[in-house]
């Protein structure tokens, strides 16, 4: 299922076909090819995009991480 919930788009190969694909819809062979060879710099925004994409779900949806254990 393509939830599309961070907003990063990379073209990726599927079934023959080309697709924007939201970085987190990836598999995980797709994040590693997407990844690789990226300077630092990119890398830091990807990180803070991808952070800041969990903190609006948990402010939405008003959820936290449950520490009990």
């Amino acid at each position: 299922m393509n939830r599309k919930l961070d907003g990063v788009y990379f073209r990726i190969k599927r079934d023959d076909k080309w697709q924007n694909i939201c970085f987190s819809d990836l598999t995980e062979d797709e994040m590693d090819d997407v990844l690789k060879d990226r300077d630092p710099e990119w890398l830091k925004s990807m990180c803070v995009i991808l952070g800041k994409t969990i903190k609006k779900i948990g402010d939405d949806l008003d959820i936290e991480m449950d520490n009990e254990e």
